[in-house]
């Protein structure tokens, strides 16, 4: 396939040497990953990455950590054209139950996130902007319990980009959800991607086949081995799992999962985490 013409710019993800452990334990070992600004000729164009792994290797926890929820026991994360180190609210972290304040309409939630970081004034002009994007005019007097799933997703989405600053970072995006749904939720993805060009969407999953049909960057979360084949504890990125799909030609084709080199290349993720 094809590669689009496109180019790179200043860091505004930085994972440095990001280590962490419970009770001793290590779970996160020397993870290490940038996220550039991308651009293309003549395109609004923000970007999707992806961090791949199996379940329980830890993924919910480096989540934690890129939104400042968490510090990592070594190692640091940096954010934003200034690269400053992530606090809380820095960056989006769209939970896998889109968890909303059931006691407040859809207006109102959003509203909450948007005083955050605007007056008053401009912060209803944001909320009305945003239920307009998103589609969620017509039910900006509900309460999330009046809600579809889909309705919900939308709004969780909305209410962080209208706090946060570019950076969205969804967990398990896809997980327990239809076909139709998925296809609702990507919609959804590259939307977000087009409103700036800095938006960055970080999705977190093991999700193979719908993740990379959306990212250009992705890294595979996995386990190494000693010179003598024993596991080493904790999971990291290797080298040779951080995978470029812009430059590889997979990135901004439209149907990509119909190409044969898709195929090819979620299979070949597919035999590195079994032998991870």
């Amino acid at each position: 396939m094809t590669a689009h013409t496109h180019a790179y710019r200043d860091p505004i993800l930085t994972l440095n040497n990001v280590s962490i452990a419970f009770h001793n334990e290590p779970i996160l070992r020397d993870i290490n990953a940038q996220v550039l600004d991308v651009t293309r000729p003549n395109m609004r164009q923000g970007q999707v990455v992806g961090f791949y792994g199996r379940s329980g290797i830890g993924k919910s926890v480096l989540c934690r950590i890129m939104a400042g929820l968490v510090a990592p026991g070594t190692g640091t994360v940096e954010v934003g054209l200034a690269q400053q180190s992530v606090t809380p609210g820095m960056v989006g972290f769209v939970q896998q139950r889109y968890p909303l304040f059931e006691h407040r309409t859809l207006h109102d939630n959003l509203l909450v996130a948007a005083q955050r970081k605007h007056a008053p004034a401009a912060a209803r002009q944001h909320v009305d902007a945003y239920l307009e994007r998103f589609g969620l005019a017509p039910h900006r007097r509900k309460y999330p319990a009046l809600l579809s799933g889909g309705q919900r997703q939308r709004a969780a989405i909305a209410q962080q980009l209208l706090c946060s600053d570019h950076l969205i970072l969804l967990d398990e995006p896809f997980s327990g959800l239809d076909v139709a749904m998925i296809d609702e939720v990507k919609k959804i993805i590259v939307e977000v991607t087009t409103m700036d060009e800095l938006n960055t969407v970080i999705i977190v999953s093991h999700d193979i086949v719908t993740t990379t049909a959306l990212a250009d960057r992705l890294w595979l979360l996995g386990y190494e081995h000693d010179a003598a084949g024993a596991l080493v504890p904790g999971a990291t990125i290797s080298p040779q799992h951080q995978y470029n799909l812009a430059e590889m030609g997979l990135a901004w084709h439209e149907n990509v999962e119909a190409e044969p080199e898709f195929a090819q290349f979620v299979e070949h993720i597919k035999q590195e985490i079994r032998g991870s």
